[in-house]
């Protein structure tokens, strides 16, 4: 629990026209004195209870929020902006904190890359974020790494709540709306506006509050070790950065509608050009060309300036200025030997579903009769079933299920394929027998 008193709340039982969407206990209830449910509706959050805080850009700023830190209690909330769709890296731009005792804290990354001294004397509290997974790595950037966390969005999810989103749950369980308009900002630029900044704190101000709420309906429905299990995960694997993926380029948006290998060896040249351009002026890849434009050019092959520049997405003068960059992507691509051209990739694991049928029925009606199995049970524990176990699991356990089918076996496959515990409790019995080929 947090040891911040919680901002007055409403219940959204009385606010007209919002029927309760979870069981009554999920509700918000009213917090005491100051509650007044005669208003009508939930009440905007405009500025955070402490006024908005300047950010911490110099090193004896950071010392003091240190020290504020340090002497704060209880849980620590934590959000971090980034600037995705327009920088190429995804670091954080802003670093935002709040602890009761301390009150909250707005960190510039850019001159404090290293946030570890914070670190040290926050890292044995309870870290709360929303969406944890999007954070993580970039505040281990920084030298910011939980032990222990609370992530409410993943609360949300396993409590049943259909709307996820921070704005969505502090609302439906708090009775105050947050303005959602400056999450796609460009975080990279500065000076930040003064109403980013309030927005920014904004994000954490009810997070501890949030939590609370959102533990007290974990708790009622019986899944605190459940989630328990999810965040531990978390803690050890959600800093880690994202898997590079081989051949990055063939996610490039439109390339199933190019025929050939030698229209695929013009995507690849053309996006490797642009990667290498986006890298060096840490832009999103697709503000330097975007995706259409590179399917147009693959489409043409255009071999001249004039050409080339009448194609969508290449009239941008910057796009202009790169002309002869692209055209020798191109010219490359065309130079290429037929023994270079790109070739259809290996699949690892089992093939799309919708070609199971065909190639192994037996197959096939395991990952029927698994997914029918997910499916009720996660129905019965009100539970998405992507939460329950990730669909890649169930189509990996039904192509390729133990030689010997018992439950033993397939609780072990499981463990093998990163499920938890909770996991392999509810589904093993039921998986074991969906594994079983049927009696005739």
């Amino acid at each position: 629990m947090t040891d911040e008193p919680p901002l007055h709340r409403r219940p959204t039982e009385e606010l007209p026209g919002n029927a309760p969407q979870h069981p009554p206990s999920a509700q918000p209830q009213p917090a005491g004195e100051g509650a007044d449910p005669t208003d009508g509706g939930p009440v905007p959050l405009i500025a955070p209870r402490d006024g908005t805080p300047e950010p911490v850009a110099a090193p004896a700023e950071l010392a003091e929020v240190v020290a504020r830190f340090a002497a704060g209690t209880g849980p620590v909330a934590l959000d971090a902006e980034r600037a995705s769709g327009y920088r190429y890296s995804q670091r954080a731009y802003l670093v935002q904190l709040r602890r009761a005792g301390a009150g909250t804290a707005l960190i510039d990354p850019l001159p404090l890359p290293d946030l570890s001294a914070l670190d040290a004397v926050i890292g044995e509290a309870e870290w709360v974020l929303h969406a944890a997974s999007q954070d993580l790595p970039c505040l281990a950037e920084v030298g910011l790494r939980p032990r222990r966390l609370f992530d409410t969005e993943l609360a949300a999810r396993l409590a049943g709540f259909e709307r996820v989103g921070l704005a969505a749950l502090t609302e439906q369980l708090l009775g105050f709306t947050l303005e959602k308009h400056h999450s796609a900002a460009d975080w990279s630029s500065r000076p930040l506006p003064e109403s980013w900044l309030t927005y920014a704190a904004l994000d954490v101000e009810l997070l501890t509050d949030l939590r609370d709420a959102l533990d007290a309906e974990l708790t009622r429905q019986g899944k605190s070790a459940w989630a328990a299990e999810e965040f531990a995960a978390l803690v050890r694997t959600g800093a880690r950065p994202p898997r590079v993926r081989a051949e990055p380029w063939r996610r490039t948006s439109g390339i199933h509608r190019l025929r050939g290998a030698r229209a695929q060896a013009r995507v690849r040249s053309m996006w490797y050009a642009r990667d290498q351009i986006a890298a060096r002026r840490d832009a999103a890849p697709g503000r330097v060309l975007p995706d259409s434009a590179i399917i147009a050019a693959a489409e043409l092959d255009p071999k001249d300036e004039k050409t080339l520049l009448t194609l969508p997405g290449f009239g941008g003068r910057s796009v202009r200025r790169l002309a002869r960059t692209w055209l020798a992507a191109l010219d490359d691509a065309r130079q290429l030997p037929d023994d270079s051209l790109p070739v259809s990739p290996a699949v690892e694991g089992p093939p799309p579903p919708h070609r199971w049928a065909e190639r192994d029925p037996v197959a096939a009606g395991r990952l029927a009769r698994c997914r029918e199995v997910v499916i009720r049970i996660a129905g019965e524990h009100n539970l998405p079933p992507e939460n329950l176990i990730t669909p890649d699991s169930v189509r990996r356990l039904a192509w390729t299920p133990p030689e010997e089918i018992t439950e033993e076996s397939v609780a072990e496959t499981l463990r093998g394929l990163n499920a938890r515990e909770w996991q392999i409790g509810l589904l093993t019995p039921d998986l074991t027998k969906a594994l079983t080929p049927p009696t005739t």
